[in-house]
């Protein structure tokens, strides 16, 4: 009787969010490549996620594609977002595994087979990259982005790690119960930080960007800080209304202070403008602290009533052949 070995394979979706990347897509492609096709016991997808470049990414990405009928193309109809343009790439990704990964070489490629080995080894559903160093970045991004995780570890109903982004390996048990939550405006590494199962950290140094520059100005990095925190946790509402008790507190000590001086020192009492002013600002500030914030949270339910679709896919390449 002659056994016969059968050769198991895993498919792996690489997901790449791409947004005027022409000077370094080519070579991203290369990179990964080059990493994954020695590896005999995986087959991978590219799934490049095209968000609205206005440069000529999409048509480089149309040629690899003409060549190598692993490389499929989501080609969405403007800029969504990164987190979108991620969202939709998980939702097109056939493999048992997904690679989320960044066009610009920060995270580096050739730690992705170690990811996936130490997923399977650990038995885990999510293998997160932890930054030890981030190389080529400026002293204000490194300070803001320590704050920004401080800040929201403290405001989380859910411990989130520290020094990550969105570069993780994910399983289909993961992948599943993502695109099954059907908020708009997502903060994924907090949302797959959310859902649970079994997540271990992988560490490594993040490289500088290998061209072009940072997509994220400093108003872009206020809109996805305040998306974290706002979309993803209640205590701000809390910290509101400590504030309005706290404001009528401060109120009452005001009150007893200026009866107290027109008591004692009648002489001095000078028709109470410093107690007038002092409240003012004072009840002024809570109040409009309190309407920003609840404003945000009005505004992230406008969003959601109106139920309009995260992303529009306005072509898809290379998808026919795998479905």
């Amino acid at each position: 009787m002659v056994s016969k070995t059968t050769k198991v394979t895993m498919l792996v979706s690489i997901i790449i969010p791409c947004f005027n990347e022409e000077r370094v897509i080519q070579v991203t492609y290369e990179q990964v490549s080059t990493i994954l096709v020695d590896r005999p016991s995986l087959e991978y997808e590219f799934i490049f996620v095209n968000d609205g470049s206005s440069d000529t990414t999409l048509e480089i990405l149309k040629k690899l594609a003409d060549v190598d009928d692993r490389v499929r193309i989501l080609a969405l109809s403007r800029n969504f977002g990164h987190q979108a343009a991620v969202s939709a790439g998980l939702r097109h990704a056939r493999g048992e595994l997904a690679v989320i990964i960044d066009a610009d070489l920060q995270d580096p490629p050739q730690v992705i087979p170690d990811m996936i080995q130490q997923l399977v080894s650990t038995r885990s559903n999510v293998v997160y990259g932890v930054r030890k160093r981030r190389k080529g970045e400026t002293v204000f991004k490194l300070v803001t982005a320590k704050l920004f995780y401080i800040v929201l570890n403290r405001l989380s109903e859910i411990p989130l790690p520290v020094n990550t982004g969105d570069f993780r390996v994910i399983d289909r048990k993961i992948i599943h119960a993502f695109n099954n939550l059907n908020e708009n405006n997502k903060y994924i590494r907090g949302l797959i930080s959310w859902i649970g199962f079994k997540q271990t950290p992988f560490y490594y140094e993040r490289n500088p960007r290998h061209a072009g520059t940072t997509k994220y100005s400093v108003k872009r990095m206020m809109r996805f800080a305040s998306t974290a925190i706002f979309y993803f946790s209640k205590k701000p509402l809390k910290i509101a209304t400590a504030f309005g008790f706290l404001s009528v507190g401060v109120g009452l000590l005001l009150s007893a202070w200026v009866v107290y001086g027109k008591i004692v020192n009648p002489q001095y009492s000078v028709s109470g403008w410093t107690s007038v002013i002092l409240m003012i600002i004072y009840f002024g500030g809570v109040q409009l602290l309190t309407i920003g914030i609840l404003g945000h949270y009005i505004g992230s339910l406008f969003d959601e009533v109106k139920k309009r679709p995260e992303y529009i896919v306005a072509e898809e390449i290379n998808f026919q052949s795998s479905r």
